[in-house]
């Protein structure tokens, strides 16, 4: 992958003195969130280079447009839906379509989003093929809810942001994504996932 730093103004092409001033700034909000940005974008595409290429493109944009930005406001959730809007254009039509709802999402309660949750948990507790498995399969709509929340640790306005939708469907696109981990892993037999998974769950509701 191509450096992204000191040498961000010449890969993006500005040529006035301003746009160039206007790099450390830039840096100085984006660099830190890189390995998050990456780990979003791996997530979602599910290949390492795809994932480079992404937050590279992301990168570049958001520099494009850091003008556009208003400072004070979310710098986070500005990237993020840069990200996730780059990600959503290099897809097909066919596949776009998927990021819509086939039916309601208004009948899942959810748990507040500075509350650990069981997935959360299990998430940063383990590295199984199960539970990797279990998010890759989610439709998009419902597997970046569930990363930017349980992964991220995003709030939801935050998410709200960056997905351009409701909270109230946020809210209830988690609890979806949450269901169908936790099927996922019963139907595929998770075992010793399972069994910590419900130790988890009664622990939560403690």
């Amino acid at each position: 992958m191509k450096s992204i730093g000191s040498g961000l103004h010449e890969m993006v092409g500005f040529k006035t003195s301003s746009s160039q001033d206007a790099v450390p700034a830039f840096e100085e909000l984006a660099m830190p969130l890189f390995d998050s940005l990456y780990n979003f974008a791996r997530w979602l595409v599910h290949d390492s280079n795809d994932a480079e290429d992404l937050v590279q493109e992301t990168y570049l944009k958001a520099l494009r447009s850091f003008a556009s930005f208003q400072p004070g406001t979310n710098f986070r959730a500005w990237i993020f839906q840069i990200l996730r809007n780059t990600f959503l254009s290099s897809r097909s039509t066919l596949d776009r379509r998927m990021t819509v709802a086939v039916d309601s999402e208004e009948d899942f309660p959810a748990l507040p989003a500075t509350a650990a949750t069981p997935e959360s948990l299990l998430i940063e507790r383990f590295s199984n093929d199960a539970v990797r498995y279990a998010i890759e399969q989610l439709p998009v709509i419902f597997r970046e809810v569930i990363l930017l929340c349980d992964v991220e640790e995003a709030s939801y306005r935050e998410i709200a942001e960056i997905l351009s939708i409701p909270i109230g469907t946020v809210m209830s696109r988690l609890a979806r994504a949450r269901k169908a981990v936790r099927d996922s892993l019963r139907s595929a037999d998770g075992g010793p996932i399972l069994s910590h998974f419900s130790q988890i769950e009664r622990q939560a509701s403690l």
